[in-house]
Formats: structure tokens, sequence, C-alpha cells
């Protein structure tokens, strides 16, 4: 690399491990704990790319980045922050950041990312001010990297017309995914309606629903659920908006890529609506957030009024090792009745024993003694995921959803145990390689190659 770096950050370790890194690839380092300097020194015409933490001592990173492009306009800025939230990721996309890393960081991802924007440091984003009245409570919350690539795909296509279809099991977010797509799209200030295919029952139904959204935003709440018929008044909804055309999002609880091969959903429907796919991560996908989940949900509750709260280590390690079928609604659920019922500042171990006891079943996510066969494995969970729906039978689709969630690990570890090599990965699954290599881009596997010693 040849350049110039400007590194922000209150974080003397951090800018210690970024300037020997960055020297040592061919840069040169300017290195401060000061937002007021960072900027004196852009202000001085010097640098080639900007690293900066979002908060400093002396202010926020964030706020700083509609300046820099007024004084410098093309310098790109790279923040990096321990605030992991969507909404340090929309507000990054909104002051149009060159790009977005939450902490702690790869360093040899950071690398790539500085190289790249030395390669197009001539680029000229223009800044878009963030308005202070939109809400930044949402409880989208996580630092893994699943999470974080969701919030870089949701800020991604927030200020774009592209319809959004957001699948993921109940309680992982995705109605807050969609309000946030309309909160911080141009489309704010118009009305965000949800609805069901109730309200398209009669003949008159989308023609009130267009009436109501005026040319907001049209969240279709649970798709795969919609009978066919409905289904098409939908599609002609779209093709016909009238004088306003709304932005479209779906919801659907299921892929609804495997509803339509299995004939529940509509093709014409399925290609209007998916113009972007969000999968939204069950929590048992994203265990490291759990902890920071549940602190989260406990900070609410004492801005609320209640008591300061924290959970005791065995407790965390309890939530960790929890199935959560209800995913994040009921990680809220079980910390807000904690919240109200703990008797000491610390959360042990046995309350949230006692809490998850008179919920599913409570059960690890890995065992090291356990000798239980998968096909019993496989039934417990499905038994409670239908004791979960209670007297409702679940979404149609199962059948698809069920052999991809054991398909996708199966075809994840086989290639893990063969080092990536998809001919020997295909021979060990008996299938065949161009059977192996379909279904590794219809279920979205990343492949990586390395030696294997065996």
């Amino acid at each position: 690399m040849d350049g110039t770096i400007l590194v922000a950050d209150d974080d003397r370790t951090i800018r210690t491990v970024l300037t020997q890194a960055l020297t040592r690839a061919g840069c040169k380092v300017h290195a401060t704990s000061s937002l007021t300097t960072l900027m004196r020194w852009v202000g001085e015409g010097k640098g080639d790319v900007v690293i900066s933490d979002v908060v400093m001592p002396d202010g926020n990173g964030l706020e700083m980045l509609p300046k820099i492009a007024t004084d410098r306009p093309g310098l790109p800025v790279i923040v990096i922050s321990a605030q992991n939230t969507i909404m340090t990721a929309i507000k990054a996309a909104e002051a149009e950041a060159y790009d977005y890393l939450p902490k702690p960081f790869d360093l040899p991802d950071l690398m790539k990312r500085t190289a790249k924007a030395l390669e197009h440091r001539q680029h000229n984003p223009r800044a878009v001010e963030v308005e202070d009245e939109r809400p930044d409570d949402l409880p989208l919350v996580g630092r893994t990297k699943l999470m974080q690539s969701l919030y870089r795909v949701v800020a991604r296509v927030m200020n774009t017309d592209l319809p959004v279809l957001i699948w993921g099991e109940s309680g992982t977010g995705k109605s807050l995914i969609a309000r946030a797509i309309h909160d911080f799209s141009d489309r704010r200030t118009l009305p965000f309606v949800t609805i069901t295919g109730s309200e398209l029952q009669d003949l008159e139904g989308p023609a009130r629903v267009l009436a109501r959204v005026k040319g907001g935003t049209l969240l279709i709440d649970e798709i795969g659920d919609i009978p066919e018929e409905l289904q098409g008044r939908i599609v002609r909804m779209m093709d016909t908006p009238g004088e306003y055309t709304p932005r479209f999002l779906a919801t659907s609880q299921s892929d609804l890529m495997a509803a339509m091969e299995a004939g529940n959903v509509r093709k014409d429907l399925y290609y209007r609506l998916s113009g972007a796919t969000l999968k939204v991560p069950a929590l048992r996908e994203r265990v490291d957030d759990i902890p920071l989940l549940a602190e989260h949900f406990l900070s609410r509750i004492e801005k609320a009024g209640q008591a300061q709260r924290a959970l005791s280590e065995e407790a965390t390690e309890i939530f960790r090792t929890y199935s959560w079928p209800g995913n994040v609604r009921q990680l809220e659920n079980a910390v807000r009745r904690l919240g109200l019922t703990s008797r000491a500042l610390e959360i042990t171990g046995p309350e949230v024993e006692q809490v998850l006891g008179s919920q599913p079943e409570l059960e690890p996510i890995r065992s090291a003694g356990d000798t239980e066969k998968l096909g019993a494995s496989v039934g417990r969970h499905l038994r409670r995921y239908f004791d979960l729906h209670g007297n409702m039978l679940p979404p149609p689709g199962l059948y698809a959803r069920i052999l991809r969630e054991v398909e996708a690990p199966l075809i994840e570890i086989a290639l893990d145990a063969t080092g990536g090599n998809q001919a020997k990965c295909a021979d060990l699954l008996g299938i065949n390689r161009n059977t192996l290599r379909k279904k590794i881009t219809d279920l979205d596997i990343q492949v990586t190659r390395r030696r294997k010693l065996m």
C-alpha cells in the first residue's frame, strides 16, 4: 500500500496496532486520540484515508463525516465502532462513510479495506444529513458476523426502490428491520402500512390499501401464508399501483423460494418481491450475541424506571445454551420478567432456570456427553416447534424448511472435513458433484479451500 492514513481512536492499543500494521504495509500513519486534531489534519490536506472511531472524548466521529466531505471531497473514511447495533451501520451509511467495521475488528480484513479505499480515493460521496428525530433504540443488536453482514445489506437497500423480502423464524425481528428500512429511507415522512391477507379479501381491498399508504412503504406480513387468489391481487397491485407507487416489503417465516418451488407461492409474486432478500438469523445461529442482547434489554428496563440488574456468569451461560425457539422476542420477554422478579441486583442461574422452566423445555445447544440418536433429537425439536404454535398449525412449507435446516449444516461440516475440496465432499456425501455445487449456491454456503491434515 502507498499512502497516508489518518487514525483517530481513543484506545492507545488500537492506535499502536494500526500504526504498526499500516507502517509495515508501506503507509505513512498519523494517529491521534482527538477528533479536533483529526479535523485539523483533514483541513490541512493531510491523509489519503481516514480510519476513525465513533465515540471519542471530544465528539462523535459520525458527526464529523459531513464536514470531512465538505472540506475534502472524495476522502474515504472507514468508521470503526464498538457500538455494534444496526443504528451505527445505518448512520454510517447515511453519512456515506466509505466503510464500516464493528469492534473487535479483524486486522487483515481492515487492512484489505484500507487498501481498497486507497485505490478508490478519488471517489466523491455526497454526505447526507442524519435527522435526530428518528428512533435510535431499535432492539437490533449484535456483533456477530451474521448480524453485521445483515446491517450492511439493510444500509445498502434502504434508499433504493427495490422490493425487499425479509425472511426468518418467528421472533427474529423481521418487522423491526422492515420498520428501520422505512424510518431511515427517503420515504420516512410518508405512511408505513402493514397488511395481512385479510385486508385483501374483497375486490376493493387493494385500492383501499394503496390509498392508505400514499406512496410510503407497504409491508405485507407473512406473505407465504396468503392464499394463491390473494397473491394474484398483490401482483396486480404491484403492477398497477395508481398515482403513487409505494415501496413494497414483505416478511415470511419460511424460505419463499422453497415455497415457490413447492407450488405454494406464485412465481410472478416471488420474482416481484425478491428485488433484495434479507435472511434474518435465528438466535441459536448467533449465540455470541445473547449476552449483548440481554444487557440491552436490561438497560431498557432500567431506563423505564426499574432497578439496575445484571446477569451472573451462571445465568449468562444458561442463556447461551438455551435453545430459544421463540428467538429474540422470547429472550426479551424472559429478561423483562427477570428484571421484575429478581431479588438482587445480580440475576442468578436458578432464577433464570425458573423463568425458562415455564417456557419450552430448557435444552443445551451443545452437550459433550450427548449420545442421543439424530432422529430422536430432531423429533424432540419438532415436537417443541409444534407445541410453540399451540392449537394452530405451523406455516405451510414445513417439509422444505426442515430439510434445509438439516441439509445446510451437513454440507458445511462435510466441506470442512474435506478441506473445502468439493470433489471429495461430493464423494463423501454420495451425491453428484454438480448437485453439490447447486446446493452450495442455493443454500448460500461459503466454501474455503485449505489443506486438510488427515
